[in-house]
């Protein structure tokens, strides 16, 4: 979603493994080799209503990673990058339900 902070995301491929998908991804979107994070948690699957498709649902697989001292290397889909606190996202404007992906993964 053009000009909205988000969180990593892409979508699963015929029948992709969510974790295997969010490895690719972080690795596409930010250029962190997987042998750099390490998988914190996995929250359960969310649905979240789609604002740009009328009666449209996306499957949100939450993942929360870490990666100690990464070099972020952004690619052409992103144009920024900050790392905030959790209280700092209010202050963003973000795509829907990030706030409430998020909690589930704290």
């Amino acid at each position: 979603m053009k000009c909205l902070w988000s969180g990593v995301s892409g979508i699963i491929e015929k029948n992709e493994i969510p974790l295997t998908r969010a490895k690719i991804e972080i690795y596409e979107e930010i250029g962190i080799t997987e042998d750099k994070i390490r998988l914190l948690k996995q929250a359960d699957k969310i649905k979240v209503n789609s604002p740009q498709y009328e009666n449209h649902e996306w499957e949100i697989f939450p993942f929360l990673f870490e990666a100690k001292n990464p070099i972020i290397k952004l690619n052409w889909e992103n144009s920024e990058y900050a790392w905030i606190t959790v209280n700092e996202l209010k202050n963003y404007n973000t795509v829907p339900s990030l706030e409430k992906v998020l909690q589930n993964l704290l």
